[in-house]
């Protein structure tokens, strides 16, 4: 079964370690009222995400899935978990439900949202972000729990390896580590560096999260502001080739 750690109250990391791959994938579940996961995960991994959820939740009373874009470690899953979960509800951006969601992946039509209307899932409020581009994909979306001031960022802050479920140490290194890695090989050019860059992670920032809860690699306790500010110059280092000009500076 996939580790499973509590992150922040009520708010479950389920990962698995794929070898091949020198990557973790996570999953997280809020226990609330409403049970919310975000991230579905993809196929390969289903029956132990689903074993790792039915240890912390009645299935059927799942309501919400969540996820940032269209993506397979995103929301491959959807339909295998809206079938075992009869009342859920995709949640997405209102682009994502548009463009993709409703037509070719969710069994029921999902509930779109627009950048800052609220989630409530009980006594837990998450604050709906509207990012596009960031981390990548034109409907991408993250979501902000409120009370403990939680940011579920999908790829940003991807890290390689097995890490620790949680780490006070900075992982900004471990990050740009792995994009400079990706940047020789197949998997270049990750994210897109654009207009819509630096003022989406300034902007994050300015949430002034405690906790950084990443899909691959250790969940981050601290400082999210500065390290959101760091991942900009990450980026732009990384990203931007050289001697083209910084489009804003964070």
């Amino acid at each position: 079964m996939a580790q499973i750690t509590e992150v922040a109250s009520d708010l479950f990391r389920i990962t698995t370690f794929v070898e091949p791959f020198n990557l973790q994938f996570s999953q997280f579940l809020l226990r609330d009222e409403e049970p919310l996961l975000f991230h579905t995960g993809p196929r390969a991994l289903f029956p132990g995400v689903k074993e790792a959820v039915a240890s912390l939740i009645d299935l059927q009373q799942l309501r919400w899935i969540g996820f940032s874009h269209f993506e397979s470690d995103e929301c491959g899953t959807l339909p295998e978990w809206q079938t075992v979960a009869p009342q859920s509800m995709a949640v997405c951006s209102m682009v994502g439900k548009l463009v993709s969601v409703d037509d070719c992946l969710a069994l029921r039509p999902a509930k779109g949202m627009t950048d800052g209307e609220v989630l409530q899932t009980g006594k837990y409020r998450f604050r709906f972000l509207a990012t596009p581009h960031v981390p990548h994909c034109w409907e991408a979306a993250l979501l902000f729990e409120e009370t403990h001031r939680t940011l579920l960022c999908s790829d940003l802050f991807h890290q390689g390896g097995d890490g620790e479920p949680v780490t006070q140490s900075e992982v900004i290194g471990r990050c740009r580590k792995v994009l400079t890695e990706y940047q020789q090989g197949p998997l270049a050019n990750y994210m897109p560096y654009c207009t819509l860059t630096e003022p989406t992670l300034k902007r994050l920032a300015a949430l002034k999260p405690k906790t950084l809860a990443t899909m691959h690699g250790s969940v981050y306790v601290g400082d999210g502001a500065q390290a959101l500010h760091d991942l900009a110059g990450v980026f732009r280092e990384v990203f931007v080739p050289p001697g083209s000009p910084s489009t804003i500076s964070v």
